[in-house]
């Protein structure tokens, strides 16, 4: 599990210390963190991660869903820096552009489905969906419609933490102590077949969802909602798998009524559910906006992008009256160093056959890692290909939760981090969504290292007398 050490001791803790008097992490758990602090991580490859101190992980979350092509990727590492030689950026506003920007967006509209041919460029997920709202917007202002402004989106959906993405995002718990944006956005249940009423079969609970969401748009006035924004799998909320045919007919609920699609394609895209974009392969929808980030670049440099409809350009491009100019845009917008980055990450994953890889390799780590429902702790491991979950139970039969003080997952999760396999804890799940680089090899450590983990965090409870 060792590497070559990077600092030595006393350097090690010094920059631990600088991190932890300096540095302002997200999703920073207060009541630990002075104490805790942070492991500095300092080098990768593949699917490894090293930290400062020479111990080496599995790296079971691609950085944070992210790095698809793996770490230490030296052909884009070369890459980038011969760019940055060339011109690592200049601005894009107005009548400036760059090769990389235009040459990534035209890749973009080749692979994205049908007449979604236009792409603003941004840094990541959270910037790229407060620009599809604004666009949204905008676009039904430009049309005389300006009273349409609601958002529906979906309790434990994730969308981000910028002000309007996280008023997007359904994760409750994250909104207290911030103000967020009142009343713009209303909520409908997350699709989630492991929590569903138990008298609905999951063909039922997909009919309550579709007549829910519906009601909601019918109370709220057609007239009213803008437009809808779903993930096709929910990430962050716990790596929810939607019913059967639900993607679809919802989509048809929003032609119905005139309410544009926003799929969120940050985590699902290039490559972890086995296509380059899922929406319409795999779930049979042509969303009006496609938002995409994280696996665009593979985490080697910020860059997100809001790919929008002809439709909707169309309209948006028109001149305003009082102003001809569509007034939103970032410094970094079409960063030509991230563009070209972007493109070459697209390539390496075309190239080298990785949704191949995952369409092959993704339902084998399915199987291997449901073998742990064996767990009395384990209630369901779900997901897709290289995005999955386990869900963690006191009892099984009721599904009934662990209390939060006992902290099931971060048990697992210490458990694991000591045997040399990084998971991610999210109040009782496990999240697993390893780079693509994966290998049966990869597979087999991360479901041993999880097997040891449960029966270890089993055994602590017993003792603690924390579980039957």
């Amino acid at each position: 599990m060792k590497h070559t050490p990077i600092t030595s001791p006393s350097v090690s803790g010094e920059l631990w210390k600088k991190d932890r008097d300096h540095v302002i992490h997200p999703y920073t758990n207060f009541e630990k963190f002075g104490t805790d602090g942070a492991v500095i991580y300092a080098s990768g490859k593949d699917h490894f991660i090293f930290d400062v101190e020479g111990n080496r992980y599995l790296d079971g979350i691609a950085g944070l869903w992210c790095v698809n092509i793996g770490h230490g990727n030296r052909e884009i590492a070369e890459l980038m820096a011969e760019q940055a030689m060339r011109m690592a950026y200049y601005n894009t506003f107005e009548d400036a552009g760059s090769v990389p920007a235009a040459e990534l967006a035209a890749k973009l509209a080749a692979i994205a489905p049908a007449n979604l041919n236009r792409v603003f460029f941004g840094t990541g997920g959270s910037m790229a969906n407060d620009t599809a709202i604004k666009i949204v917007h905008y676009y039904f202002n430009q049309l005389g419609e300006s009273q349409k402004k609601l958002v529906i989106s979906r309790n434990l959906a994730y969308h981000g933490s910028t002000y309007l993405a996280h008023t997007l995002t359904g994760i409750q718990s994250t909104h207290l102590g911030f103000d967020l944006a009142p009343d713009l956005v209303h909520y409908v249940s997350a699709p989630y077949p492991y929590r569903r009423p138990s008298e609905l079969s999951e063909d039922e609970f997909c009919d309550f969802l579709i007549a829910e969401l519906e009601a909601k748009i019918v109370a709220l006035g057609p007239e009213r909602v803008a437009c809808f924004i779903a993930e096709p799998i929910l990430g962050a909320g716990g790596v929810i798998v939607p019913p059967k045919g639900y993607h679809r007919r919802t989509w048809e609920i929003c032609k119905k009524y005139h309410i544009l699609y926003i799929s969120d394609e940050v985590v699902t895209a290039f490559g972890r559910l086995g296509q380059m974009i899922a929406s319409e392969t795999m779930f049979g929808i042509q969303p009006d906006i496609l938002v995409l980030a994280k696996g665009i670049s593979s985490g080697y440099i910020p860059l997100g992008a809001t790919m929008i409809s002809d439709e909707i350009y169309e309209v948006i491009s028109r001149p305003k009256a009082g102003n001809p100019y569509f007034s939103h845009g970032f410094t970094y917008s079409g960063h030509a160093l991230a563009c070209a980055t972007g493109l070459k990450n697209i390539e390496i994953l075309e190239r080298d056959n990785y949704c191949g890889h995952v369409s092959t390799t993704g339902p084998y780590f399915e199987a291997q890692l449901k073998t742990l429902e064996q767990y009395a702790i384990v209630g369901e491991v779900r997901g897709s290909h290289y995005m999955l979950c386990l869900e963690l139970v006191a009892d099984k039969a009721t599904k009934t939760s662990f209390p939060d003080e006992v902290a099931i997952a971060k048990r697992i999760y210490y458990h694991c981090k000591q045997r040399g396999l990084i998971v991610r804890p999210i109040g009782p799940l496990i999240v697993i969504s390893p780079p693509l680089t994966y290998d049966h090899d990869a597979i087999h450590q991360t479901v041993e290292i999880l097997d040891q983990s449960i029966r270890a965090v089993m055994d602590d409870l017993i003792a603690q007398q924390l579980w039957r």
